[in-house]
């Protein structure tokens, strides 16, 4: 991934640091972290970039700095930041059953992005909603698997099974980060890993941070698969109005196909996830029921959050990204 121009002091301070090698200089302290707004664009930018070590890694930095000691620490500060402002907005509980009943209705607003697309919205705004969800699709299950070693019986089954299909269910070219990158070809886009991450805002980022977050942490494997359930029983009807979204606009074969993928295959994989993987880990531990809604209600607090903004800059006639794109 190649490093994006800093936003605030810590990321441009990390990029310095990643400058050169691990241990030629200590990173910044956790009272920068502290004072930090927790959904800015700079930490959001900062804790992206530390993550991408994890993953494909950034241009030009050794991948000795994957593991080093002080990066981790200055990582765990804006985690830390993050993650407590996040517990202090979204409202604690454990009735897991609740909460996903609630993912499970229909949103009352339209459909949100999804439905703005499909009724109103035109090709700039579908090439804008490709551009802020290419920073995970593009590397769509990975943060998930994360808790396949951390899960046991019905539920690592059963979220294996679902990520089985994420991965193309053994074809390369079903796989479907692959399938993400045929529609932003379709679309006019650069389809490079992370080419857009200087473009997208840190409302986009936190969506995207907060699976790293809790897939890195076993301690907040429940929340995970809070997440992971949001993301599977929300995909279907939300893939459809996209699909009907690129139909109306005349998209091309590729673009159509990735959505409609999901339509089919993610009303499969939200019975597989509520009843195979949420319900068998809170049976196993019910300690963990209170993560469970955490991740979920998190993941919801984060897209409404990013929604809004997304929304609010197409009806007043403006770009919803950092960087405008060119026409396609």
């Amino acid at each position: 991934m190649r490093r994006p121009h800093p936003r605030g002091e810590l990321s441009a301070a990390l990029l310095e640091l990643l400058d050169g090698p691990p241990g030629h200089r200590a990173p910044p302290g956790g009272a920068a972290a502290a004072a930090a707004d927790p959904y800015g664009d700079d930490l959001h930018l900062a804790l992206c970039l530390c993550y991408e070590l994890h993953y494909h890694g950034l241009d030009g930095v050794p991948d000795a700095w994957e593991w080093d000691p002080d990066l981790l620490r200055f990582r765990a500060a804006l985690e830390r930041r993050f993650l407590e402002q996040l517990r202090a907005d979204v409202p604690p509980g454990d009735d897991v059953t609740a909460a996903l009943r609630r993912v499970l209705a229909e949103p009352g607003d339209g459909g949100g992005v999804s439905g703005f697309l499909q009724d109103e919205g035109g090709t700039s705004h579908l090439r804008e909603y490709a551009v802020h969800r290419s920073l995970y699709q593009l590397k769509e299950a990975d943060p998930h698997l994360w808790a396949v070693p951390r899960l046991t019986g019905r539920a690592k089954a059963g979220l294996v099974a679902v990520e089985y299909d994420e991965f193309g269910a053994g074809r390369a070219d079903r796989v479907h980060s692959r399938l993400y990158a045929d529609l932003m070809r379709d679309l006019g886009l650069d389809d490079t890993y992370g080419h857009y991450a200087g473009h997208v805002p840190g409302t986009t980022l936190a969506t995207v941070n907060v699976m790293s977050l809790f897939g890195l942490h076993r301690a907040l494997r429940g929340s995970l698969v809070g997440h992971f359930a949001v993301l599977e029983i929300t995909s279907s009807p939300a893939s459809r109005r996209l699909v009907r979204a690129l139909e109306r606009l005349g998209a091309g074969p590729a673009a159509v196909r990735f959505y409609a993928e999901h339509v089919e295959a993610d009303a499969v994989h939200e019975q597989l996830v509520r009843h195979e993987v949420v319900e068998d880990l809170v049976r196993r531990e019910p300690g963990l029921a209170g993560d469970v809604v955490f991740g979920i209600r998190a993941t919801q607090w984060l897209e409404d959050r990013f929604a809004g903004a997304v929304l609010g800059a197409w009806r007043s006639g403006g770009s919803s990204l950092r960087v405008p794109l060119p026409a396609a």
